[in-house]
């Protein structure tokens, strides 16, 4: 979850490191700091706090260099302060930067207290940097320490280290955690993702599990787990540094909120014809395994499990398959019992999420039919790992409250559904018609997002409020809880999400005038049945919203408190398009009560870590 940043070039690096931090800021930002060769010394500077507070640090304590590491962390083990920050060092001459968790550094630590080292942290960070420095001390230079070192640990790690006795000169190691070597002409980097280095190079190498990388300014080598030479290809990466950017908007979230009708129409391009979705967009061959599959099993975490859970709804629906949905992190640590013919697919938008990569390398080996990759990075560990993979096309999103990553995962999925419906002889004008709809979506998107002055308007009467309430039905559920979990990420409001029907059983205990209730009112068989539910709000003084298709807002009465129409395009759009408004209410409120929108306490964007 923590964020890394190295170089080593021919020109003063500080710079490269602090804006890399920016851009990775959206990884962890309880801390940061910085650690830069000067001459045979290394001056290391740390800063409690945002990358904002280690900059200012820099203003009266400037550092310059051609060769160093830097990070910003979200913290696992040990308080979020100054002495628990990166770079951790052993002694003056070794500097070490950490995202991930090492599981056996207690039994470590022991080890090495034994052998005479100090340690100043509660980290399980600086486990690493003192045993690198011992292997050091038995004469070896720091590319093979860091192998011998890395052999002896447990977790998950990308790590970046320098020595004050090589010069010019970055060791890392990624297992389990991502890490990327950026190649530039007389200068390379690595980082956590290709983002903060877009500025400075479009050429890329992805390294693998296992990989140990030595660079300078002159070049690099790579070894693999095997301690073999290894030779991995050079990629170029065509996304603009501009592209992580805010440019006019006062957030990333708000920024991408907006983006979204232009990501849906990207995740669209390409996979449609005016009535089919086109073959083999989930990979070659791709066709065939699919028209096996007799069952569906759907793995994410977070906001990626509310769109398996949208899935798993519309291919029991318009599919006819049966369809499971599961929290990877309760996944992994089962033994599945897995039906012939069975598809896994596994939702991630980074493809680096901990609990759903160990989720896709568990199923592999259980007996599915094929593995699919939702995924929005290319070259993440999940894609690579994946038999299938269909690849969302969001960009890049900043803002840790996932907005556009969302919706593009629930159209991926719907292309899915659609495939599978009619391999499984869904009536080919039904299958046409929804086919249609789809590429209606972004501008169904766009005329949502003109609800964004009304929600702002909304927002005000939320600031004091504690508790909201979100209720929906069938496919709408997972939206509702949806909605439920961007409020609560970035207001602080305490919010649940309730199939309506189970109001009666608990839930309903809780409404009562100071309590918001929000409910998502698709045009759907449904509708009075969940009219029935918000009724039962309605009697007890609850204080109802109601987002409802624009085809059935005269349903509503004026005892069903505030309805906001709009035009859901139907049944599969429906989930998609009911979502904007959701995210528009919690940013406003957010914004009311003086949250920090993009960076919530506590969170970071990427779980990269168990």
């Amino acid at each position: 979850m923590c964020g890394i940043v190295a170089a080593s070039a021919r020109r003063n690096i500080r710079d490269i490191l602090i804006a890399g931090l920016h851009t990775l800021e959206y990884r962890g930002y309880d801390s940061a700091g910085i650690a830069i060769q000067q001459g045979s010394h290394l001056i290391r500077l740390r800063a409690a706090g945002k990358v904002k507070d280690l900059e200012a640090l820099l203003q009266t304590s400037p550092v310059d260099g051609h060769c160093g590491i830097s990070h910003t962390r979200w913290a696992t083990h040990g308080v979020p302060n100054t002495t628990n920050a990166h770079p951790h060092i052993s002694g003056d001459q070794l500097a070490l930067v950490h995202n991930g968790i090492i599981e056996n550094h207690e039994e470590l630590r022991r080890e090495l207290q034994a052998a005479g080292y100090e340690f100043t942290s509660d980290t399980d960070t600086e486990v690493m940097v003192h045993l690198i420095a011992r292997f050091m001390s038995s004469g070896v230079d720091l590319f093979s320490a860091v192998r011998q070192a890395v052999g002896r640990l447990r977790g998950a790690f990308a790590i970046a280290v320098v020595s004050a006795a090589e010069p010019g000169v970055v060791v890392g190691a990624r297992q389990g955690s991502p890490l990327v070597l950026g190649v530039g002409h007389d200068e390379h980097f690595l980082a956590s993702d290709v983002y903060p280095l877009l500025g400075e190079t479009d050429k890329f190498v992805f390294l693998q599990e296992g990989d140990v990388v030595r660079l300078s300014a002159d070049g690099y080598e790579i070894v693999d787990t095997n301690n073999d030479t290894a030779v991995r290809p050079v990629k170029q990466v065509d996304t603009r540094a501009d592209s992580v950017q805010r440019g006019d908007y006062p957030h990333y979230m708000l920024k991408e909120i907006f983006e979204q009708p232009q990501a849906v129409a990207e995740t669209l391009e390409g996979r449609l014809s005016a009535t089919s979705v086109l073959p083999n967009i989930f990979g070659v061959g791709a066709e065939d395994q699919l028209k096996q599959v007799k069952q569906v099993h759907i793995v994410a975490c977070g906001t990626s499990y509310h769109a398996g859970l949208v899935a798993h709804y519309q291919l029991e629906q318009l599919a006819r398959i049966p369809c499971h949905a599961e929290i990877a992190s309760e996944y992994r640590y089962r033994k599945p019992v897995v039906p012939e013919n069975t598809l896994f697919i596994a939702i991630s938008q980074s493809g680096e999420t901990a609990d759903t990569l160990a989720a896709l390398q568990h199923a592999k080996k259980a007996g599915y039919i094929a593995t699919l990759a939702i995924c929005n990075v290319a070259e993440s560990s999940i894609v690579r790992a994946a038999d299938l993979v269909l690849m969302t096309r969001a960009g890049p999103e900043i803002g840790v409250a996932s907005t556009k990553a969302f919706t593009t995962q629930l159209v991926a999925l719907q292309l899915l559904v659609l495939e599978l419906a009619r391999l499984n002889g869904i009536d080919k004008d039904v299958y046409a018609g929804y086919v249609s709809d789809l590429a209606r979506l972004p501008e169904l998107l766009n005329e949502a997002l003109s609800l964004d002055e009304e929600f702002r308007a909304l927002s005000a009467a939320f600031t004091q409020k504690n508790h909201a309430l979100f209720l929906g039905r069938g496919s709408h559920y997972p939206i509702a809880m949806e909605g439920a979990l961007k409020l609560k990420e970035i207001s602080y409001i305490h919010a649940e999400a309730y199939a309506a029907g189970e109001l009666k059983h608990g839930p309903l205990a809780l409404v009562d005038a100071d309590m918001p209730v929000f409910a998502v009112a698709p045009n759907n068989k449904l509708l009075e049945k969940l009219i029935s539910n918000i009724e039962e709000v309605s009697a007890r003084g609850g204080e109802l919203y109601v987002i409802a298709d624009s085809k059935v807002v005269s349903s509503f009465q004026q005892r069903h408190g505030r309805v906001i129409g709009l035009d859901t395009g139907g049944p599969l759009l429906a989930p998609v398009v009911m979502t904007i408004p959701l995210q528009l209410l919690a940013y406003h409120v957010a914004l009311q009560r003086g949250t920090d929108v993009d960076q919530p306490r506590n969170l970071a964007k990427s779980v990269t870590v168990e």
